[in-house]
């Protein structure tokens, strides 16, 4: 298939190549004049200045590159038009046959800059729409600076993130992660922690991705466009951040630290540009958890209720290399190195008081006090080798080819000990999970665009090839003299293999007021999992189908409506699929499904956008069908263990709304204010079909920001997220807040910076940074409240040398940091 492709890709660009009659050209590239993000699909007329007629038309590329070629000694006037956006004349005179002429970066206006104009310098607006994205400056989140692109993207409407560190986008925890428009299946909160807050330029929320893109990721796409330098020669970006100690005792075993430093570098010259990233951060979490959970089982009501620290021990680092050569005006050479570490501990030391109680004549027929250490090691180290290669043809269409390799060593153990209540040295039952997860992976990828008629048509293969060969092993003893018995039940060599060819097929373009997208793609898929050799393996064999449509209509006067449709897959991961139990701590199991089906997506969305002299607004709908949903439900394993599983629960209904507004009342004060509310249906059945799924509920969400400059050095801010409470499939997890608060000082011409973060500001019993997740079913309840820390101090120094403001194309994990 891939052969055929080429073969038809390269046939006509032979055949347009031929035709060309000489070398002189015209190129450029449009930018947005407030976001310098490039404007697809524009249209370009070049016109003879004398004549006053239309010599040649042609469309910007999906980078808003374009090109005229073949021209004659005149003078030319450029002609440039696109939605919501002035027209722009440009006068050029071509005097020197075949010479070729590049125009650089042709910033066009929108409509409306009122939004500029009323705002201070520094102070931009916080969101930008167009017709696949809404994207957002990471400038001005000041209260993410020092931290990780996930600091960065709690301050985005409808992306939460939860006590538990789990990141949802319009409720839903499965979307793909995209860094400078690579595609990832990368795992959300590992690679997230790993990018620099101060090197991200951007982010780019994709909620109705166009078939272009990988199918995955059922809530749609972040896409992550980091920092490099624009003028010729050194620019560098450095950034170092102190925590100050913490404020409020939480009784943990050890003190948290936090400490970390960053810095970007970037080089251009004559042909050559090259990028240079180095990270590392220590981020401590101290905390407690109480909880509260019962079991009945042939008439015995067991009751344990618990409390005790809960911490998190992180530290990442990481080295990222890139570099791009133009090895000639048509013929572009880029790759990259991404080196990484992360390493993960999480502490659990628990008192538990157990009850049992004879539900038959209501006596108690047994107590015990124990105290259970759980300590959970997660560990990660990531090599990642990318090559593009791009050719552009003198009919300005061109054809990139990608590959990336990655090889990963994934490992950790999970330590549970009960202990004497009144002597630690005494073990009254020991387990140890350990687990080695290598990975090796692969993707090959060939884009090829033309400009056909109003449009750009797109063309494209891709190959993802996945194998993992994990080892897990389970040990137990009881009591001291005892040794450690080796438990093959839970315990398992397996190898997971996952394959898929996609092919998908593009057009997209403007026309007047109108500007649209549609395509088709198409993805064969083949997962097998094999449990210790000689056993079946599970096999799953998928053909489907994903379209997508994005349509804009600019209705004038600023105002702008858009309509879109895609579908989305949502594919297990390697922990889902494992059915071998992992003792998460001394009250749970927990596994996975080998047989377990992706979910199936069909999101829908309308939207509009408006601009008001000292305002901006974005309102959309959405809905999302989801087929064969995956959830995490709890069971009985004994009268102190539950088991959790990773199974289908049936179909859901998710309908929603969310809005930003921007507003700036007054002179140097500007106002953002995010919302998002949905509803969340689940019908099915769980354990075969022995339970039934019927939950139904309501949830909504806040993202505020609001920025004060106090004079031209110094400014203040301050965010809050808000989730309210929510529905799961089993129970429901409680409100949970987070207020944020920064002060930010300038130095030299702003080359130094000073920034003071109070993150999770709590006045008072305000209960912030902390949530109460409850499970229940017909012979179980359990309800945990984790209380994270509050009132954390940190400063950041950060120096600039050049601005940086055009992305870096720095490689990052594309396999392996998903399965950490």
């Amino acid at each position: 298939m891939l052969r055929q492709i080429l073969i038809i890709f390269f046939f006509i660009d032979f055949v347009s190549v031929a035709f060309a009659q000489n070398k002189s050209s015209i190129k450029g590239k449009l930018v947005d004049s407030l976001t310098t993000e490039p404007l697809a699909f524009a249209s370009i007329r070049l016109e003879s200045k004398a004549q006053s007629t239309l010599i040649k038309g042609e469309l910007a590329d999906d980078k808003g590159s374009f090109q005229f070629v073949g021209l004659k000694d005149d003078k030319y006037v450029i002609r440039i038009e696109y939605v919501g956006y002035k027209t722009k004349y440009v006068e050029i005179s071509y005097e020197k046959l075949n010479s070729q002429l590049d125009l650089g970066s042709i910033a066009l206006a929108p409509l409306s800059q009122s939004l500029e104009s009323v705002t201070v310098s520094g102070i931009k607006p916080t969101v930008v729409a167009t017709l696949e994205k809404q994207i957002f400056k990471a400038e001005q989140f000041e209260v993410a600076k020092g931290g990780t692109a996930t600091d960065v993207i709690k301050n985005i409407p409808s992306v939460m993130v939860n006590a538990e560190g789990e990141i949802t986008v319009r409720g839903a925890k499965g979307f793909l992660i995209l860094v400078n428009g690579k595609p990832t299946q990368i795992d959300a909160i590992t690679i997230l922690s790993q990018i620099p807050a101060n090197m991200i330029e951007k982010i780019e929320m994709i909620t109705a991705p166009s078939a272009k893109y990988d199918a995955d990721g059922k809530a749609g796409i972040i896409n992550i466009v980091t920092k490099t330098g624009t003028n010729d020669g050194w620019s560098f970006t450095s950034n170092i951040q102190y925590g100050l100690p913490r404020i409020i005792e939480y009784f943990n075993a050890t003190e948290p630290t936090r400490y970390g430093a960053d810095l970007l570098a970037t080089y251009r010259k004559g042909k050559w540009e090259t990028s240079v990233s180095l990270n590392y951060l220590k981020n401590d979490i101290a905390g407690r958890r109480v909880g509260d959970v019962n079991t009945t089982i042939n008439n015995i009501f067991t009751s344990f209720p618990s409390d005790g620290e809960r911490s998190f021990k992180r530290e990442n680092y990481g080295l990222r290399v890139s570099g791009i050569y133009a090895i000639s005006k048509s013929d572009e050479l880029s790759g990259g190195m991404y080196l990484g570490n992360r390493d993960q501990y999480r502490l659990a030391d628990i008192l538990y008081n157990n009850t049992k109680t004879n539900t038959l004549t209501n006596t108690i027929v047994g107590r015990a006090t124990y105290f259970n250490s759980n300590l959970v090691l997660k560990s990660g180290s990531f090599n990642v080798f990318n090559l593009d290669y791009t050719h552009r043809f003198k009919n300005a269409s061109n054809i990139t080819f990608s590959t990336l390799y990655e090889s990963a060593m994934i490992d950790g153990y999970t330590k549970n000990r009960n202990l004497n209540a009144k002597n630690y040295t005494d073990t009254l039952q020991y387990t140890l999970n350990t687990g080695e997860n290598p990975l090796k992976a692969l993707r090959l990828k060939v884009d090829y665009e033309k400009t056909v008629g109003v449009g750009k048509l797109s063309l494209g293969y891709q190959y993802r090839n996945q194998i993992q060969n994990g080892s897990f092993a389970y040990y137990e003893k009881q009591g001291n003299n005892t040794e450690m018995v080796f438990n093959p039940t839970f315990s398992a060599n397996i190898e997971i293999s996952n394959r898929i060819h996609g092919v998908y097929a593009q057009y997209a373009g403007s026309y007047k007021k109108i500007e649209f997208s549609s395509g088709l793609r198409y993805e064969n898929a083949f997962r097998e999992f094999t449990a210790n050799r000689g056993n079946a393996p599970a096999l799953l064999k998928l053909s489907n189908l994903f379209p997508s449509a994005n349509v804009l209509y600019n209705f004038g006067k600023d105002l702008r409506l858009k309509m879109a449709f895609s579908r989305r897959v949502q594919r297990s991961t390697n922990n889902e699929l494992n059915p071998y139990p992992e003792r998460e701590h001394s009250e749970t199991l927990e596994q996975g499904d080998p047989n377990i089906r992706p979910e199936f997506i069909g999101v829908y969305e309308a939207g509009i956008t408006k601009d008001f002299k000292k305002a901006s607004l974005y309102w959309n709908l959405y809905r999302q069908q989801i087929t064969d949903i995956v959830n995490r439900v709890n069971s009985v394993y004994n009268d102190t263990i539950l088991n959790r599983i990773y199974t289908n629960a049936g179909k859901a209904r998710l309908i929603g709304s969310e809005v930003g507004l921007t507003l700036s009342p007054i002179k140097k004060l500007k106002l953002f204010l995010g919302g998002n509310v949905y509803n969340l249906r689940i019908r099915g059945t769980l354990f075969d079909k022995s339970v039934a799924v019927n939950s139904n509920g309501w949830v909504y969400s806040v993202n505020s920001n609001i920025s004060y400059q106090i004079s031209s050095t110094l400014t203040t801010q301050f965010n809050l997220a808000y989730l309210s409470a929510r529905n799961t499939a089993q129970g429901e997890d409680s409100r949970f807040y987070q207020p944020n608060f920064s002060v930010k000082k300038s130095f030299l011409e702003n080359r130094f910076s000073l920034v003071l973060q109070w993150q999770n500001a709590a006045l008072g019993r305000m209960k912030v940074n902390e949530q109460r997740i409850t499970t229940f079913g017909s012979n179980f309840y359990t309800t945990t409240n984790y209380i994270q820390e509050r009132n954390i101090i940190l400063l950041n120094l950060t120096y600039n040398f050049n601005k940086t403001d055009k992305k870096s194309k720095l490689p990052n994990s594309e396999f392996g940091e998903k399965e950490f």
